[in-house]
């Protein structure tokens, strides 16, 4: 084999795999400084972060979506930058809180609530300091504790043994009566359980006294009035009580004698009820001769009073008889079926009337229009009065 061929040969293989491995240096280098996926920024007011660092996980819903960039103090707040994966969608609203997992430990930030559609926190938005919260601390605690204990302690609410005595009374006036002590912190338990459940309805009942108060108030002088009126007549009721008393006796007394005459008479009273709502139909199904009645009989007994003349002891009136017959009348036997209501044409008692004064020739002298005129200036009436004359005689 040729030296100088093989040399050659394995040049140019180096150059390759040189090649290759700048290559995988670039894509590493990449990936490591400028690819990946790009982070969402959010930054945070706090009171206080004791025991948060940089580096400390964002979480949501316990799980971890970012991590702590920087914590900066700004005057009595922590500005803290945080980073979190852009996959992850945040709440336009969404509270930051710091979650101790331990007493001892490093604590986190917890995101919350957690998206469930509506608007999205924005890229670089900001959580301000009512929209964060942070645990109370061990030394708190400790320092509320001690604070309670000095309180109640002899240079406090016992320095003149008060907190003792309430104790000893106490235990003085429970004792023995555990078992009902028990049954009631039950029935208050149940009494909060049905008031819970029934919430809407109690706070609903609370809002119609407030709306009823609100009335009053609106109502005052109105209200006031009828107060003062009620205190007048509760007065005047004290002032006639014995009258009261009374009166009350004596209608109790009645209604004795009325509720015996009730029994006594129950037939009769129940026939009469029954008589009385057949009127009360008749009534209600001739409502409108009632009503026209009730219109007209004013004026009918004004015209009656109107016409009563009192030197003779008569009804004057002015008969339209003379002006009917002139009018409208054929013969005497139409004047008397106009009397009697019926249609000339129709069978029955007029028409055995016309057949009867068809036997009497009709008068051929007109009827006067006056109504002052006297009797001799009606001959047709004098020839109704022999008609009629003439039945009775063939009756």
């Amino acid at each position: 084999m040729n030296p100088a061929g093989v040399m050659q040969k394995f040049g140019s293989t180096s150059k390759v795999a040189a090649a290759f491995v700048v290559l995988m240096l670039l894509v590493a280098f990449a990936l490591v400084f400028g690819g990946g996926k790009e982070q969402r920024y959010v930054v945070v007011e706090f009171d206080q972060v004791n025991s948060v660092y940089k580096n400390s996980d964002v979480k949501v819903l316990g799980v971890p979506i970012g991590k702590i960039e920087s914590l900066t103090p700004r005057g009595d707040v922590v500005r803290v930058k945080l980073s979190y994966d852009p996959k992850y969608k945040l709440p336009a609203d969404v509270k930051a809180v710091v979650v101790s997992p331990s007493i001892v430990g490093d604590r986190f930030i917890q995101l919350a609530p957690a998206y469930n559609g509506g608007p999205v926190l924005k890229d670089g938005g900001f959580i301000p300091v009512d929209r964060t919260a942070v645990p109370v601390e061990l030394d708190q605690v400790y320092q509320s504790l001690d604070d309670l204990s000095v309180a109640l302690g002899p240079k406090g609410a016992n320095k003149e043994g008060s907190l003792s005595n309430l104790i000893d009374n106490t235990a003085r006036q429970f004792d023995g009566q555990g078992a009902q002590l028990n049954t009631t912190i039950r029935n208050f338990a149940k009494l909060s359980t049905t008031l819970s459940n029934n919430k809407d309805e109690l706070f609903g009942s609370l809002r119609e006294v407030g709306d009823f108060v609100k009335l009053l108030k609106i109502n005052d002088s109105s209200v006031r009035a009828f107060n003062s009126s009620t205190a007048q007549v509760s007065t005047v009721l004290a002032g006639e009580r014995i009258d009261l008393e009374k009166t009350l006796k004596a209608l109790s007394l009645a209604l004795v004698d009325v509720n015996g005459l009730v029994k006594e008479n129950r037939g009769t009273l129940r026939a009469n009820i029954k008589n009385l709502e057949s009127v009360t139909k008749v009534l209600a199904s001739r409502q409108s001769e009632v009503a026209e009645s009730t219109i007209n009989a004013p004026t009918a007994l004004s015209n009656v009073s109107l016409a009563y003349y009192a030197k003779f002891g008569t009804l004057n009136t002015r008969s339209n008889i003379p002006e009917l017959a002139a009018g409208s009348l054929e013969s005497p036997a139409t004047f008397l079926c106009a009397l009697l209501g019926e249609s000339s044409a129709e069978p029955g008692t007029c028409q055995t009337l016309k057949d009867l004064a068809a036997q009497f020739p009709p008068s051929p002298v007109p009827l006067p229009r006056s109504a002052a005129a006297s009797q001799s200036d009606f001959p047709q009436l004098e020839q109704v009065h022999t008609f009629l004359s003439d039945m009775l005689a063939v009756n």
